[in-house]
């Protein structure tokens, strides 16, 4: 999987959205050209460990319960 050049504040903010729960990976790839499955990758290699399980599983908890989340 091929990732854009990205800044350091880039990343940053990208991983600010998705840590966010009111921001989409549908908004995320319109900004910055990831698809989901980039920005999970680029969350694994950012985040430690644990952070990252937190977050997988909050993502896919409300996404269970909303059509629209993320």
């Amino acid at each position: 999987m091929t990732k854009p050049d990205l800044s350091e504040a880039d990343v940053s903010a990208i991983i600010e959205m998705a840590l966010s729960d009111h921001i989409s990976f549908a908004t995320i790839e319109t900004e910055y050209g990831l698809s989901d499955a980039q920005v999970k990758e680029l969350m694994r290699s950012s985040l430690k460990p644990p952070s990252y399980r937190t977050w997988r599983k909050r993502v896919r908890r409300f996404s269970d319960r909303r059509e629209t989340y993320k």
